[in-house]
């Protein structure tokens, strides 16, 4: 018997994978709590510019939501609320569950607070023809010509002779004043633009103009006097305590809606702080009987190195603590641990579509974005989830209404990247990538939509649910 239109349809829906759009098939009051949602992001991301003030602005989150400090030793028990600050620059916040950690393992969700950035070299202040600069040398991938001629401010912290800690943040504040990269002018540039876009701007340049009045009286470099007068009466520095200081050069930037619908927001540091705060807000305010932790780690644009990396022991060594506390052995609970890493993905555009492959791309406001692998061609430097686990996540976000979608980061052979997923998944703990698609990654001013941001933080409360 022939079948109607409708049967036809109804097969096809059932039989066929089709991605739905956020603002489509979500309900009016789910888009109402996206958009309340952002709001709050947007106040984060201004207040996070850097992975130390990401750690302060989270900690202060935290403890609104009754989470308090944890040091090794302290004793711990089923309904606790805490948080390890690993030295101002990388955080862990856990919740300890009534349910058997032996059996149920723990519940991680692991991102990173660092973004691309122009760090101040350590002996950094020099003046040439009438101006005063810093050296700089980037962090992270960075296209350097997008750093030139954009307003930017300076955040850090410096360790005077006394070993006072002094904390600067210049340039966020409509009054203050902000700073800048030189870039040469079109009519000087007929040689420049001949060079390929990664060699048009030389890192040695990305200078940052920091003065130009002199002082008056018989000094040899009156403009760096000048500059340096300046710190001292703000901040007591001289220059020798450039060389214990940590400044960095960001965007000025605020986080802004785009488009006229503001079905957008852009803002620096979307790269990873988009998917830190659905994580932070999720543990927060998720009640679960699992055991729950979340990790907001540092130095991810670099390789996850040193002591507040992804690569540092100090998150495994919390987990060991919760398990001695508990009385079970890390070994157990590891092996039955799952782990979310949330990082940011490429969203398609079709600006520059060459790049992608369109099936296997994930859609801005098509909502969080589950990676199965990341690396680069030939899946390196990836942990490569299995089915089962994969299998797993996708019940788990069809079970509870997330609105979801796969994603790899464009051509196999087009580039690539990685994530923290590699260093959990060697603790044998089960782990997939996953986050909110953006435009312009690494950019000074990044794009991501507001159905993905809410997307991900229904998908990291059902996880740690």
């Amino acid at each position: 018997m022939k079948k109607s239109k409708d049967e036809i349809l109804t097969e096809e829906d059932v039989l066929t994978y089709k991605r739905k759009n956020f603002f489509e098939c979500s309900s009016d009051e789910k888009i109402e709590k996206a958009l309340e949602f952002a709001d709050g992001y947007k106040i984060y991301l201004d207040n996070s510019k850097t992975e130390r003030e990401a750690v302060k602005t989270s900690i202060a989150y935290a403890e609104k939501h009754g989470f308090k400090p944890y040091k090794f030793g302290d004793k711990l028990k089923a309904g606790d609320k805490r948080y390890y600050n690993n030295r101002g620059k990388s955080l862990a916040l856990f919740t300890i569950g009534k349910d058997d950690i032996a059996k149920d393992g723990i519940r991680i969700v692991a991102s990173h607070i660092d973004s691309p950035r122009l760090d101040v070299k350590q002996n950094p202040l020099y003046e040439d023809s009438e101006m005063a600069f810093f050296k700089t040398h980037y962090y992270g991938g960075i296209k350097k010509y997008q750093w030139t001629a954009i307003p930017l401010s300076l955040h850090g912290v410096a360790v005077l002779a006394n070993g006072q800690a002094v904390d600067v943040n210049v340039g966020e504040n409509e009054d203050d004043p902000v700073f800048y990269v030189n870039d040469l002018l079109p009519h000087l540039s007929r040689e420049q633009n001949t060079k390929p876009l990664s060699q048009a701007i030389d890192g040695e340049t990305l200078n940052i103009l920091v003065g130009g009045r002199p002082v008056k009286g018989d000094a040899k470099e009156k403009i760096k006097l000048s500059v340096l007068k300046i710190l001292n009466e703000k901040y007591s520095m001289t220059e020798k305590d450039f060389l214990s200081a940590e400044f960095s050069l960001v965007p000025a930037f605020k986080a802004r809606d785009i488009g006229f619908d503001r079905a957008f927001i852009g803002g620096y540091g979307h790269d990873d702080r988009v998917c830190s705060y659905p994580a932070l807000a999720a543990i927060c305010e998720t009640k679960t009987d699992k055991t729950a932790m979340v990790i907001l780690a540092d130095k991810e644009e670099i390789g996850s190195e040193g002591n507040t990396g992804m690569q540092c022991g100090v998150y495994f060594d919390i987990i060991d603590m919760i398990c001695s506390e508990l009385g079970v052995l890390p070994a157990i609970v590891r092996a039955n641990s799952k782990c979310l890493s949330a990082d940011v993905t490429a969203g398609y555009d079709p600006n520059f579509a060459s790049v992608f492959e369109k099936k296997n791309s994930s859609f801005v406001s098509f909502g969080t974005a589950l990676c199965k692998f990341t690396g680069s061609g030939g899946k390196g430097g990836s942990s490569d989830a299995s089915a089962e686990y994969v299998g797993y996540v996708r019940k788990l976000f069809d079970d509870n209404g997330v609105n979801w979608q796969t994603a790899e980061l464009g051509k196999v052979d087009a580039g690539g990247g990685g994530t923290v997923a590699k260093y959990i998944a060697k603790m044998n703990i089960d782990t997939v990538d996953i986050g909110v698609p953006v435009i312009s990654m690494h950019s000074p001013y990044e794009v991501i939509s507001k159905g993905d941001l809410y997307s991900s933080y229904e998908a990291f409360s059902a996880f740690i649910k």
